[in-house]
């Protein structure tokens, strides 16, 4: 029997909800189930406003049109990452500026940042990669001391803390993803977190194809009219009412897969005594279990890790490639090295961590196979 890298999951009142909002007589967004979603968002973790959008890219792309990001603009963000995190300030004509990783962590390098900031940087973008949180009190302490919007990507986030703060209620935005592989999923989907007020008008209405449709329906207008930029961001009610069951049972979800990673990373630990590399928690920062990696010592003891795990039914996958050295990029780039990226690019690898998987499969055929690999 195959153990995929990840499985789609049903918990709760998932297709209840979804019949629900149909008889509701409500599908094309706004609705009940949206705004349970974000009620929840500003509940739990206290950010100002939530807005529930159609993915993550969007929540990014809608963060880029707010912070009136354009031409001549710079915006410093790690080389690894997801295209979606540079595409939403690309596509607002700036300059995206790559930054490195920390030598034993994929996340931004803080201490890296600051030589990198010119008259023209507008905002640093972090990312919170496997939902380990950055130093958010040096990313701030950067914003105050050189006036820049810090935006969180916090896909992979959800139910993480910087200290005892939850992530994506730090910077002055936030974007999170419900995608098929985070922790909380709908398929499709993510989250605008606004945590700076001045904002939240005008990202309503950008989340309204540039309307003020939001105001007439508060009946603050008589009408709306075409007041701004913006697009259709919105997601269905059908998306909104999968999340909401699942955000229910959030505490179970999150429960199972600390038990999963937990698993992994107390086995795994004399992969260390041989150069592999394990996540690493700092201090500062709490662990959600959003996802298990290996860092291999090159590319080739990598790659024939995953195919003999997929050669035992196991599949494993890497991540990221740098983008700094993508096709799209690679002749934009200043020529900087940005070598910790490149290491992660070549030698990460993700172990299978989803809802339903059992620890006996870890236990008993993935991690056998780890330690026959390694030869420990």
């Amino acid at each position: 029997m195959q153990i995929p890298f990840n499985k789609p999951f049903l918990i709760g009142n998932e297709t209840a909800y979804i019949e629900a909002a149909v008889r509701k007589g409500k599908l094309s967004g706004d609705g009940y189930y949206t705004l349970e979603c974000q009620t929840f968002f500003e509940e739990r973790y206290g950010v100002t406003k939530s807005l529930l959008t159609t993915s993550c890219t969007d929540a990014l792309e809608m963060a880029a049109i707010l912070l009136n990001i354009a031409p001549g603009d710079e915006v410093i963000m790690p080389s690894y990452t997801f295209v979606s995190t540079a595409n939403a300030f690309i596509l607002r004509g700036a300059k995206v500026v790559f930054s490195d990783s920390h030598s034993h962590h994929p996340g931004i390098d803080e201490d890296a940042i600051e030589e990198l900031i010119t008259p023209k940087t507008k905002a640093i973008v972090v990312v919170h990669y496997a939902g380990i949180a950055c130093d958010m009190e040096k990313i701030m302490q950067l914003s105050t001391k050189y006036n820049l919007f810090i935006v969180e990507d916090a896909a992979q986030a959800i139910e993480s803390f910087y200290k005892d703060k939850p992530l994506g209620s730090i910077g002055h935005l936030a974007a999170f993803s419900f995608h098929e592989t985070k922790n909380i999923i709908s398929g499709e989907g993510g989250m605008l977190v606004i945590n700076d007020s001045s904002l939240i008008d005008r990202a309503e209405v950008i989340r309204e194809k540039g309307t003020n449709r939001n105001k007439f329906f508060k009946g603050e207008v008589d009408k709306y009219n075409w007041v701004d930029i913006g697009s259709s961001f919105l997601p269905s009610e059908l998306t909104a009412a999968f999340l909401y069951a699942q955000l229910e049972h959030i505490d179970t979800i999150q429960h199972k897969r600390l038990l999963l990673w937990n698993t992994y990373n107390n086995n795994l630990q004399v992969l260390k005594k041989i150069g592999i590399g394990l996540p690493t928690l700092p201090d500062y920062a709490s662990n959600n279990a959003h996802s298990f990696f290996l860092i291999c010592r090159n590319t080739e003891e990598r790659d024939a890790l995953i195919a003999t795990l997929k050669n035992n039914n196991i599949l494993a996958v890497f991540h990221y490639q740098s983008l700094h050295q993508s096709p799209y990029f690679l002749d934009k780039h200043d020529g900087r090295k940005i070598k910790n990226a490149d290491h992660f690019s070549e030698c990460l690898v993700r172990l299978p961590l989803f809802y339903e998987l059992n620890t006996e499969d870890i236990l008993n055929r993935i991690i056998p196979l780890l330690y026959n690999f390694f030869k420990v």
